[in-house]
């Protein structure tokens, strides 16, 4: 990753407020360091040229006035640094927290808005938290030295030079050695720290399967194995890490000397001159107090950049997804259309697949009605609900509603007016209303009740501690699976009660793997939320056609295409 990458600039709109704020102090700071080793020189040899702050006798002299005034506007520059410097920072963090945030919008918007992609949940996890976390340094502490070491060595070596030239020759001369010795060291890093960042990733994502899979695992005794790669992969990650960091030590002290070694030349031609009388001792003591100050930001900007190595991967790694743009859903503008659904040879094909997932399908979805679809495993039922949801686009064909292409139709608007049931709904570490409120967060508690109602969950909510405001824990772990199930239905129903216009409801196997007792209840429930509404419910249950509106339709899938359609 370049210094600055472009892309930030691009992606996080609080990066480019942070570096105008940043050059903005910069120059501050760079006047301050100037007029502060004018004033500490211009003290110096003042007072050794025998000026003193004691008065003579019942007199003050003027030059020991004009000394003390200029010892005053040392410390009042030395306190205006310091406020610069903390403001600055402080600043410099609250952009970081903004680029962060926007950045991780960006990720999880794109992550989102297609195709699910073959990619590690663990790792995507790991680098919109931790990964990114990392950026404070870059923003707060790299970004602003960046606009430092640019600004100050100039600006010294021009009042260097307007004061002695032989030194200014000799600053200009080795001032560049440190940024070329930097990009050398850096090339070097930067592979060890892609590398760590390589394993960090690999070890969350790992981490995060092992944790689930923890019951699979114990029950076919693999955990200990398991729990064995986890640890050779945190010691691979270790061994990295503090390979990175031993290159990062060697290269600050290497930084380190060579700066010392130019100021000690600089200091050396200095003091032979000054020993001679061809130089005077205030621009002989300006050159030796500015000399440090053109090295010391370079030295800086180089360890801050070790710092802040682990951020810029991670920003790396998100821009590289970013790019990723392969399956991604094509943003409209209109407004969400109702009406009937018309499939008009719609044909699906996944990244990286050999075959269609569906292929040249014709169908079309009543508005009103209630629509059935069976079909074996690989049929092409889910990336049906897929292309409803507009998670998928059709590969070639197109999907209209009431005639008006669906394509042309804002997504987030038109998933407001879908009504979505999973086959494995996923609930919050969260109060059961707060979960029923998913979708409609704004929802009054009478709404949530009569949505739990219709979804038969009374006498689930009468056997919890705290009825409504009993916290359900992660994933829904206080809950069965059918109990589950109908807290999803209660979704539904507070937004299909809630909806403006009547609402399009997909359930994908609402009764798989439930016992009969909690499936009948779901059929009863899913005929309340269907009835006058389009609906289409993908299913292997049989027991479906007895439980729907005598009006509903029956489609057939077979892969790759629509075998047969209507009520059976």
């Amino acid at each position: 990753m370049k210094p600055l990458d472009p892309r930030l600039l691009r992606t996080a709109s609080a990066v480019r407020t942070h570096l105008l704020v940043a050059t903005a102090c910069g120059a501050a700071l760079t006047g301050l360091i100037l007029l502060q080793a004018w004033l500490v020189s211009r003290v110096v040899a003042r007072a050794t040229g025998g000026a003193g702050l004691e008065s003579t006798v019942g007199s003050a002299s003027s030059a020991s006035a004009e000394l003390a005034l200029v010892i005053a506007a040392v410390a009042a520059v030395a306190l205006a640094r310091a406020g610069l410097a903390y403001g600055a920072e402080a600043a410099a963090l609250r952009s970081a927290a903004s680029a962060k945030s926007q950045l991780r919008m960006r990720l999880v918007r794109h992550v989102t808005g297609g195709v699910p992609r073959d990619r590690d949940a663990g790792e995507l996890v790991t680098l919109a938290t931790r990964g990114l976390d990392a950026l404070d340094d870059y923003f707060a502490r790299y970004l602003p030295q960046l606009v430092l070491a640019v600004m100050v060595p100039v600006a010294v070596l021009v009042v260097i030079a307007g004061a002695d030239w032989v030194s200014a020759v000799v600053v200009a001369v080795t001032v560049p050695l440190i940024p070329l010795f930097m990009a050398l060291v850096g090339m070097h890093t930067q592979a060890r720290t892609n590398r760590q960042w390589a394993l960090l990733n690999r070890l969350g994502g790992h981490f995060l399967d092992v944790v689930e899979g923890l019951p699979t695992l114990a029950l076919f005794r693999r955990a200990k194995a398991e729990a064995a790669l986890v640890r050779k992969v945190t010691d691979q990650h270790r061994e990295a890490t503090m390979g990175t960091l031993k290159v990062a030590f060697l290269s600050a002290f290497v930084l380190e000397v060579l700066a010392t070694l130019a100021v000690a030349l600089v200091a050396v031609e200095v003091g032979f001159r000054l020993l001679y009388g061809r130089l005077d001792l205030e621009t002989a003591l300006l050159v030796l107090i500015l000399a440090p100050e053109a090295y010391l930001p370079l030295r800086e900007v180089g360890a801050r950049f070790h710092a802040s190595m682990e951020g810029i991967a991670a920003a790396q790694q998100v821009f590289t997804v970013l790019d990723d743009r392969a399956g991604i859903v094509p943003a409209g503008t209109g407004a969400a259309p109702t009406g009937d659904i018309r499939l008009h040879g719609v044909t699906v094909r996944y990244p990286g697949r050999d075959r269609d997932a569906l292929h040249d399908l014709d169908l079309t979805l009543p508005a009103g009605r209630a629509t059935l679809v069976t079909g074996p495993s690989g049929a092409g039922k889910s990336t049906l609900l897929g292309l409803l949801l507009r998670f998928v686009e059709p590969t070639s064909g197109r999907i209209t509603v009431n005639a008006d292409d669906l394509a042309d139709a804002d997504p987030d608007r038109w998933r407001r007016a879908v009504a979505w049931v999973p086959q494995d709904p996923h609930l919050f570490d969260d109060t059961l209303a707060g979960n029923i409120r998913l979708g409609e967060p704004d929802a009054p508690v009478a709404a949530v009740r009569r949505a739990a109602t219709l979804a038969e969950l009374d006498d689930v909510v009468a056997g919890l501690p705290a009825g409504f405001a009993t916290r359900l824990g992660e994933r829904g772990a206080r809950l069965s699976a059918g109990q589950r199930q109908r807290v999803a239905l209660a979704r539904a129903f507070l937004r299909a009660e809630r909806a403006e216009t009547p609402p399009l409801v997909l359930l994908d196997e609402p009764t798989a793997h439930l016992d009969p007792d909690n499936a009948a209840a779901v059929r009863r429930a899913v005929g309340r939320l269907v009835e006058g509404r389009t609906a289409v419910i993908v299913t292997h249950d049989p027991a479906w056609a007895d439980e729907l509106p005598a009006d509903a339709g029956l489609v057939r899938l077979e892969a790759p295409a629509l075998v047969s359609g209507g009520r059976e």
